[in-house]
C-alpha cells in the first residue's frame, strides 16, 4: 500500500492526486509521512484558499483503507481539534521568526 498511487486509495481520485502532487506528495507513503493534517494545511497555503474538510477526512480514511464517509463523528472532532492546533502553532512560529 505504501507505494500506492494516491488515486488508487479509497475515496481519493485524480483530482486529489493532482492536488497532492502540487505539494510534492505522490504516494501513500509520502502522505502518511507528512500526515493528513499537515498535507491539508500545505494545500491551503499552496492554493491560497480554504480546502474542503471532506478532503481532510478523505486523506485520513484513505490511509486506513476506508472511504471518507466511514470516518466516525469522534474522529472528525479530533481532526478539527488537531487542525486548529496546527494552525495556531503555525501562527506562533510565523510570528516568532518574522522580521
Amino acid at each position: 500500500m505504501e507505494n500506492q498511487r494516491i488515486s488508487n486509495l479509497p475515496g481519493l481520485g485524480p483530482v486529489s492526486e493532482k492536488l497532492l502532487a502540487s505539494i510534492g506528495i505522490n504516494s501513500a507513503a509520502e502522505l502518511r509521512q507528512l500526515g493528513p493534517v499537515n498535507a491539508y494545511l500545505q494545500l491551503e497555503h499552496a492554493q491560497r484558499k480554504p480546502q474542503s474538510l471532506n478532503l481532510l477526512y478523505a486523506m485520513v480514511a484513505a490511509l486506513e483503507q476506508k472511504h471518507w464517509t466511514q470516518i466516525a463523528r469522534e474522529e472528525k472532532s479530533r481532526l478539527l481539534t488537531e487542525l486548529d492546533g496546527a494552525r495556531e502553532y503555525r501562527k506562533v512560529i510565523k510570528n516568532e521568526f518574522s522580521p
